[in-house]
């Protein structure tokens, strides 16, 4: 159980951190609920690894404050960290060990003797469960193991310390389909089960889709955006206008996130056009002979709106 106070499990205030001469988080202001799946998404660069670690306590912040589970990323003490858990792409393991042998290692650290009530935190059963979904034996050595099956022997580890917030910076990069499958749902039962927070990062919207409660969105250090996944992919729309001339300057038009030309068609992104028919009249005064609305899925939408900041900063520079 927590004791601290705070209703948010990750707190940054004009959180700054400069990595090989480029500022990586951008006077990053964050509040992150407790409770559910919060997926990270971004561009190669939005500086996604680099609040994580400020938060894990790996890197020190250039400026601002962080903090996590109520208390100062700076100063984390090994009770903190057993509180969090963490699962990156690189699923790190020792691979001389047997994974029976690694697992009571894990055991022991969380069930030793006289470190106190809050560390009796292993769950086997979680283990059990999570391993489950995947062909790991546990006298086979971990070297032997498949990027998948590491993956998922990472995800039982740090599942099983029963964390009250777990990290897990784009676990599924490289596996194939069957073995991600396996770690989603492993995943998606486990944050039905626990108490967990989940913070997932994934440049892969059918994944973030599936499991992500709520959306936040990065872009070269600060927050663009944070919401439901349908409440984003709500206030995105997309347009598809004929215009028989050459097609006007529609890019600036207010809301405007991205424009492109597809088999003669005009396709229109925007964001916030809460008003339709105004919007489609606009289009109509520039020429549009046919002007059709549709939704976007996930994936285009934020791709959309991620493709607009990267032109916006374009022009600045």
């Amino acid at each position: 159980m927590s004791v601290n106070t705070s209703d948010y499990v990750i707190e940054t205030e004009d959180l700054c951190l400069r990595y090989k001469g480029k500022l990586a988080l951008n006077h990053l202001s964050l509040r992150l609920p407790s409770g559910g799946i919060h997926a990270f998404v971004g561009a190669n660069g939005a500086g996604k690894s680099s609040l994580f670690r400020v938060l894990l306590g790996f890197e020190p912040a250039g400026g601002g404050s962080a903090r996590v589970l109520g208390n100062d990323c700076a100063t984390l003490t090994p009770e903190m960290r057993g509180r969090i858990g963490f699962v990156n792409e690189e699923h790190t393991l020792p691979g001389w060990m047997r994974v029976q042998d690694l697992m009571r290692m894990q055991q022991r650290h969380y069930e030793g003797a006289g470190r106190g009530a809050a560390n009796l935190r292993w769950n086997g059963e979680r283990y059990d469960e999570v391993l489950s979904h995947f062909n790991v034996l546990p006298a086979q050595r971990v070297g032997e193991l498949s990027r998948g099956e590491r993956a998922g022997l990472n995800l039982a580890l740090a599942l099983a310390q029963s964390p009250e917030l777990l990290i897990l910076d784009e676990p599924t990069l490289g596996l194939d389909v069957v073995a991600k499958r396996a770690f989603l749902e492993a995943l998606l039962q486990s944050s039905i089960d626990d108490a967990s927070t989940i913070v997932y990062c994934s440049h892969q919207m059918d994944e973030i889709e599936r499991v992500a409660d709520n959306l936040v969105i990065l872009e070269r250090g600060s927050l663009r955006y944070m919401s439901g996944p349908d409440d984003f992919c709500g206030r995105v729309q997309l347009w598809v206008a004929e215009f028989p001339f050459k097609t006007p300057e529609v890019r600036k038009l207010a809301g405007v996130l991205q424009v492109q030309q597809l088999d003669g068609l005009t396709h229109i992104v925007t964001f916030d056009q809460q008003d339709g028919a105004a919007f489609e009249a606009r289009l109509k005064l520039l020429g549009a002979r046919r002007v059709q609305a549709m939704p976007l899925g996930l994936d285009r939408a934020v791709n959309a709106f991620l493709s607009h900041g990267h032109a916006g900063a374009r022009r600045a520079a």
